[in-house]
């Protein structure tokens, strides 16, 4: 018993690092994708559009197999499962992330924009010194609805095998040990509910903390 506690421990741990690893990933590139959606460079521009468009309508499950199975074999890509899982909820996320950040930059008043570029303030500058300071404090309540999404959604990695996590323990306990499903299905259920409470009370206590500062 105290073996399949410390078995369900270390899965619980595992699929944590999963999402935290992910969480941090979709932020950044979200955040590059948006700058891209609105910046004054076609190409740029392009790049994002084509990138939301694609990866939004394309199942998360079909692009952690494109990551773990496809990209491996395609370009000799020595990673293992579980990097490589984190890198499809990445791009996944990464996608629904940058459309937040972007409304979040369309509330920013254009006035302090255009204010901006009257004082001799380029492009980069305005975007990183005046807009985006604004519209990420706009955006910690949609951004956090997309990340606790993500964190269930990183139950769909266990699919994929990525070794380790709630999903390998429930196989473990189950086929290998021919322990009863509903214990250990409902183990795995309070694991992820914890996670997810977890990261909602974090996100309200940073939106309180920036309307403050507002």
């Amino acid at each position: 018993m105290i073996d399949n506690l410390d078995l369900f421990a270390a899965g619980f741990l595992r699929s944590l690092g999963l999402a935290a690893w992910a969480a941090v990933g979709c932020l950044v590139l979200g955040t590059v994708l948006a700058v891209f959606r609105v910046s004054p460079v076609p190409v740029l521009r392009g790049v994002g559009t084509v990138y939301v468009t694609l990866v939004r309508n394309t199942p998360l499950v079909i692009v952690l197999f494109f990551f773990v199975f496809a990209v491996p074999a395609a370009f000799a890509v020595k990673a293992s499962n579980y990097t490589l899982a984190v890198c499809g909820l990445i791009v996944y996320t990464a996608a629904f992330v940058c459309e937040a950040v972007r409304s979040g930059i369309a509330t920013v008043p254009s006035g302090q924009a255009e204010a901006a570029r009257a004082i001799g303030l380029p492009f980069r500058l305005t975007l990183t010194e005046v807009v985006l300071p604004q519209a990420l404090r706009a955006v910690v309540p949609p951004v956090g609805n997309v990340l606790i999404a993500m964190i269930k959604n990183s139950a769909v990695a266990g699919a994929v095998g990525v070794g380790g996590d709630l999903f390998a323990v429930y196989q473990r306990l189950v086929s290998a040990q021919g322990l009863p499903r509903l214990p250990i299905i409902t183990g795995m259920a309070v694991g992820y509910l914890v996670i997810t409470l977890s990261a909602a009370l974090a996100l309200h206590l940073t939106e309180r903390k920036l309307a403050v500062a507002r």
